[in-house]
Parts: C-alpha cells; structure tokens; sequence
C-alpha cells in the first residue's frame, strides 16, 4: 500500500500539472487582426491586467436579421506595450497575438493575449473630408 501511494501522487501530481499547463499556457493559435483601435484599459480587482478592443471592420450576424460590430477583446501581455498602444487609440492598427485555451487572472481576462504591434496607420486627413 505505501508503494502505491508513493509511486501513484508523484504520477498524480505530474499529470494534474501536465493538465494545468495544458488549458493555460499551451498556445493554441497565433495570428494577426486589424482594425481600429477602440480602447485600452488597465483594470481588475486583484490582479490589474491590460485590457483592449479592437473594431474591425465588416458586420457579423450571430441571428438572422440582426447587424452587429466585428468586435475583438484581447487582454495585452506587457506594460511597455500596452503603454505604445494607449496613445493609438481611435487608430486602424495591425496587432500580432497569441490564443490560449483559457485565460489566466493574471495574465488578462481574454483567451486573445497581443504579443506585438505590427503597424499603425495615421487616421485619415478630416480636411479632406467634403463634410
């Protein structure tokens, strides 16, 4: 029985950590997403994590005869930045990210963590604008 329990919670604790690593930091899919930046945010009760949404463009539809905005929630993986991306919001930006299985408290409310910023672009000239 004593070689039972000492061989059986070390291949416990293994798996349950093989798990755990699994659901939470295996990278699932990586990508890029464009759009314009709507906000970023730093909020959270214990753990302040940066939060953002990104507007692109186009309409999904979820239900028939229902419009509704292409919104992309991402939570952002360092200060630096989402300090540089503070200052672009209202901005179209190119932004790379990692999707994870599940998020972490500390690591962002979002499955869709941003790793890099790819490009901005300048908004568009409003003199020119016929309005």
């Amino acid at each position: 029985m004593k070689k039972v329990i000492k061989i059986g919670i070390p291949i416990l604790i293994i798996i349950l950590a093989a798990v755990f690593w699994w659901r939470y930091y295996f990278v699932f899919g990586e990508g890029v997403k464009a759009g314009n930046l709507n906000f970023v945010v730093r909020k959270g009760y214990i753990f302040k994590t940066w939060e953002g949404r990104l507007i692109q463009q186009g309409f999904k539809t979820p239900t028939p005869n229902q419009m509704q905005s292409n919104e992309f929630e991402f939570s952002i993986a360092e200060d630096s930045l989402a300090h540089i991306l503070e200052r672009y919001s209202g901005r179209f930006v190119e932004l790379r990210y990692k999707e994870y299985l599940n998020a972490i408290p500390w690591r962002g409310n979002s499955n869709f963590v941003v790793t890099e910023i790819l490009q901005v672009e300048e908004p568009t000239d409003l003199q020119t604008l016929p309005y």
